[in-house]
């Protein structure tokens, strides 16, 4: 029997009822320094700030604060009034929204969105909690792209869903403040360009998370009529993993599934494709990012920094214009988003949260667009393949290879006249390699995802999408506890549309924690190392290493014309006491831990 398995059965016949709260007792580590500022603990993801201009004037709306105790289906939703300070609503430079939030106790992460006039504009997480003076993080986010939004009274919900149970170790409250920057416009810095609407691909709950669970619903789907005048649309895909699905470059084949221990991992294999449909016609795909939370499988590791996406996930985009001779005859069309795997079924485990929104412009005519597909080479589904082998000593490696490509041609030809030849093409590669060692103590993964999406119109590059998300993942159950390193990188040269300043971001990530048992109780140290750079075609850059271990940031470089005025520090945590909700690998992976 594996030790990994010994010391889950251990955990779980200790406390069952408790769910998987880490509880432990540690002092911060600072050789330079041992004196300690009582202060909250600061949490942080590597990321740019925004290119937005500092040299006009900036209006600031404060739109919620609210406190996430026992919230789940209980979101906030506010009524929200475009200001008129900055300028005539719809002609701002720029927008920019404020979350600031604390926290104190023992909680899991929680997913969060914030969604607007039904479309969800900022898929986030929250940093787990320490106990004592607690944490607080914030983050900015650059919304621009849905000023269309902005420029009209409308609702909007975060929704955060919580729970507080003292029962079961949880908690920590989650204190939410969300303001919104407006950037007034001038000569110099024009209003930011944006579409003539925005069309939702969601639930249309008036006051409830405005994404959809797949499963059970087989897709987010829904009927929708587009202008007739509409000459280009713009899709832009929200998905993550959760539940079942969270760690999904985990899952095993199907058909090397029995080879596993009992309870030891979940089926439906690690390639996951997100797919925008049309009528029931597939019109593009995305190979998603593997975003970890900061209670994924050793929670020291993302603190302070949280992997990268945590606070801000990815989104995808799908050039839909295309489908506009079809969309544009004033008649409902079908919309939907699914996540498949590459098993035979093409089926998923609970679940995914999808939703998305289509940018669409209008030609100022009014007339009726036409056109037709000329061409329309893609199939339902890619192409997958999995094999494995096996040692004289029981280890297993097992691999899923995929590939997807397509093509879509059309001529367009708007009210006024101008003819528009659109080709829109996907070339997508993915790997994965599992291995299970030394009698499944170990278990590893290596994974690429990366391809090339471009669409052009008369020739001209309108969107373009060049990625590689490479991740390695070594975790090894040792006496008493675990061990886990994390390579994990973010490269992509995107141009999202003709709305939206193309951007290139090269992000390293190398993390490492271990957590074991000290007299019942849990505690563990983490580092993470970063490496991360920006550049913009409006010639905006930033770039930042920075270090951290045992709570502690060794080092802390920032350059670019992007950087603030900032200084090489070391700051440790204050002496809070250390509270971790883990979520580990597998079906049988709940940790159960006495308090």
């Amino acid at each position: 029997m594996n030790i990994l398995y010994l010391l889950l059965l251990h955990f779980s016949v200790i406390k069952p009822f408790l769910a998987v709260a880490f509880r432990g007792e540690r002092s911060a580590v600072n050789s330079r320094d041992t004196s300690v500022i009582a202060q909250p603990f600061v949490d942080f993801q590597v990321v740019q700030p925004l290119p937005l201009p500092s040299d006009v004037k900036q209006c600031t709306v404060q739109l919620l604060e609210r406190n996430f105790a026992n919230s789940f289906g209980n979101p906030e939703v506010i009524q929200y009034i475009p200001p008129t300070d900055c300028g005539t609503p719809g002609t701002w430079a720029g927008i920019s929204l404020n979350w600031t939030a604390t926290s104190n106790g023992t909680q899991f992460d929680r997913l969060s969105a914030i969604s607007f006039h039904n479309v969800e504009i900022w898929r986030t997480s929250t940093p787990e909690p320490s106990q004592g003076l607690g944490i607080i993080w914030t983050y900015l986010k650059d919304v621009s792209r849905y000023m269309p939004l902005f420029a009209k009274p409308g609702t909007l919900i975060l929704d955060l869903n919580n729970i507080v149970d003292p029962t079961l170790g949880l908690d920590g409250e989650y204190d939410v403040r969300l303001s919104a920057t407006f950037f007034a416009s001038d000569a110099k810095h024009p209003p930011t360009k944006s579409s003539d609407a925005i069309i939702p691909i969601s639930n249309l709950s008036p006051d409830m998370a405005n994404y959809v669970s797949v499963p059970p619903a087989f897709s987010a789907s829904l009927n929708q009529t587009f202008p007739i005048n509409t000459v280009e649309a713009y899709a832009e895909l929200y998905a993550s993993g959760n539940g079942n699905e969270e760690f999904w470059y985990f899952n095993v084949a199907d058909q090397f599934f029995g080879d596993l221990p009992p309870d030891f991992a979940f089926p439906r294999g690690p390639f996951r494709e997100v797919r925008l449909l049309v009528d029931g016609q597939v019109a593009g795909v995305a190979y998603p990012y593997a975003v970890f939370f900061t209670g994924a499988i050793v929670p020291p590791a993302w603190r302070p920094i949280t992997s990268y996406g945590a606070l801000d996930l990815p989104t995808y985009y799908i050039d839909l214009t295309p489908f506009v001779p079809i969309l544009a005859d004033g008649l409902p069309h079908n919309l939907a988003l699914d996540v498949v795997s590459g098993e035979s079924n093409h089926t998923i485990n609970d679940n995914w949260f999808v939703s998305g929104n289509v940018q669409v412009i209008t030609d100022p005519s009014g007339k009726q667009t036409t056109g037709k597909i000329t061409k329309y080479d893609v199939t339902p589904f890619g192409t997958s393949s999995a094999h494995a082998s096996s040692a004289s000593n029981g280890d297993i490696n097992i691999t899923v290879d995929a590939t997807r490509s397509l093509r879509i041609e059309s001529d367009i030809v708007s009210g006024s006249g101008k003819e528009t030849r659109v080709v829109w093409q996907q070339e997508l590669l993915y790997s994965n390699t599992q291995f299970y060692l030394d009698n499944f103590n170990t278990q590893n993964v290596i994974q690429s995802s990366k391809g090339t999406s471009l669409s052009t119109h008369n020739g001209v590059p309108v969107v373009s999408d060049i990625f590689d998300f490479p991740v390695e993942i070594d975790f090894t159950a040792v006496s008493n506890g675990f061990v886990c390193f994390f390579d994990h990188s973010y490269h992509r040269e995107l141009l999202p549309s003709p709305l939206i300043t193309g951007t290139t971001i090269q992000e390293r990530q190398l993390a490492s924690a271990f957590t074991h048992i000290v007299f019942d109780a849990w505690t563990g140290q983490g580092s993470n190392n970063n490496t991360f750079t920006y550049v913009d075609l409006r010639g905006n850059s930033f770039t930042r290493k920075v270090n951290a271990s045992s709570n502690v940031i060794l080092l802390d470089q920032q350059g670019g014309n992007l950087s603030p005025i900032h200084n090489p520090h070391s700051v440790s945590l204050s002496p809070n006491k250390e509270s971790w909700a883990a979520r580990l690998l597998g079906g049988k992976k709940d940790v159960h831990i006495p308090s």
